[in-house]
């Protein structure tokens, strides 16, 4: 296929996302919600704190006892009761006296603040005080944080741990969150083997499972993967059987316009082959299809082109299955050598970047994968620019930013 017959990378993504699916929701419980989308509005049950309570082990006192006070100017309190975590007092507190106060247990009736146990000295009931305080010091007054009823969270919130200490603070041990898309990743080869400190012949290691599955597990989805020989019935079996079980297949090999690469042929014959050939370099035979109202994703054998690929068009497809806010960041740095391009045609330069300026790895072939380890972002080279010139500012996609986040 020529260039000229090669469709942009704007109107691939555009094809892709008129065929976008969106998963379900499920409840799950708090401890499993870690970094899974909120689904539902979260509205307390609870005030947090419930009541007023002291924010450190201390004393229990009236402010005005310790008015005037310093290490030269003491006071003494008559200690009336000790409260360790999780208890409460019921005496009430009067002037001159102290209540001896662990953290986060409940302030007495009758106190206003809590003096640090460091500024005094205890001599069996006497309290000797050498600070003052103001009303309100070291106590964090119910509601504080959240009030009961109140709204905290809203839907399409990616959950933290921050978050999570918010809900269950709220009363909640389940949420409602969407759900994780089951993806099947077929790698076609009869070369590939796994791994191991011997080839024979012209056998060649299967690296894309394990980069198809680390990708596919970076966007929160549930991945499996499964290898098939170049075979028609075989590859049309696996394809039929991976329909069955997964929402979205993803197959990596066999795309390439040439013959003897049987996986686009099988996607045509099984359903509708909407994209073959895109005008991007690494990975310009990519495809995408629907079989049985399922997205199928076919990606390069080159471990390279199927990363450059998955990047641009199957990770924003995966994280928009489950409402994850998604949005690579392109940045502005200066490039430090010449950038060759063609016109129409996006290129994804593999490269490094500091705060200021970006270099192109010089080594960049579709299955040089050294070529990745030493990048840490894509020089973003749009169709209509021909290269980058030395010293000339360029867009730069960061590979940090692929990272499920709130934005």
């Amino acid at each position: 296929m020529f260039l000229s017959e090669l469709i942009p990378v704007p109107q691939a993504r555009d094809i892709i996302q008129k065929k976008q699916k969106t998963m379900g929701t499920e409840k799950v419980r708090l401890e499993d919600a870690h970094q899974r989308v909120l689904a539902q509005e979260i509205i307390s049950y609870h005030s947090s704190p419930p009541f007023d309570k002291s924010a450190m082990d201390g004393y229990a006192v009236q402010a005005q006892d310790t008015f005037g006070i310093s290490p030269s100017q003491t006071t003494k309190l008559k200690i009336v009761d000790r409260i360790g975590a999780g208890d409460y007092s019921n005496k009430i507190l009067e002037s001159g006296q102290a209540i001896k106060i662990a953290t986060g247990a409940p302030v007495p009736q009758g106190a206003d603040a809590v003096i640090m146990e460091e500024y005094t000295y205890e001599r069996g009931d006497e309290l000797e005080i050498m600070a003052a305080l103001t009303p309100g010091e070291n106590v964090s007054y119910q509601g504080e944080d959240i009030k009961q009823g109140d709204k905290i969270l809203d839907p399409l919130k990616i959950l933290r741990p921050q978050e999570l200490a918010l809900i269950a603070s709220a009363g909640f041990n389940e949420v409602e969150v969407y759900q994780k898309p089951h993806v099947g990743v077929i790698v076609t080869g009869n070369e590939l083997v796994d791994p191991s400190p011997n080839l024979e012949g012209a056998q060649v290691i299967n690296s894309n499972q394990y980069t198809l599955r680390a990708l596919v597990e970076s966007t929160q989805a549930w991945v499996e993967v499964m290898h098939c020989r170049d075979d028609e019935e075989l590859m049309q079996n696996a394809l039929l059987d991976a329909l069955q079980k997964y929402d979205v297949v993803i197959t990596t090999g066999g795309t390439a316009i040439s013959k003897g690469d049987v996986v686009v042929d099988v996607v045509d014959q099984l359903g509708e082959v909407l994209l073959h050939g895109v005008a991007i370099r690494p990975g310009k035979p990519v495809g995408f299809g629907m079989v049985n109202e399922k997205p199928v994703f076919m990606l390069s054998g080159y471990p390279v082109a199927a990363m450059v690929q998955f990047d641009v068009f199957v990770r924003p497809y995966l994280m928009k299955m489950q409402q994850i806010p998604y949005q690579p960041r392109l940045v502005k740095r200066r490039a430090s050598r010449k950038v060759p391009s063609n016109l129409g045609r996006t290129d994804y330069i593999r490269a490094h970047a500091d705060d200021e300026e970006v270099t192109a790895i010089l080594s960049r072939g579709s299955g040089v994968m050294r070529s990745m380890v030493d990048s840490n972002c894509y020089i973003f080279i749009e169709e209509d620019l021909e290269g980058i010139k030395e010293g000339e500012e360029c867009l730069v996609l960061l590979f940090d930013s692929f990272q499920v986040y709130n934005p």
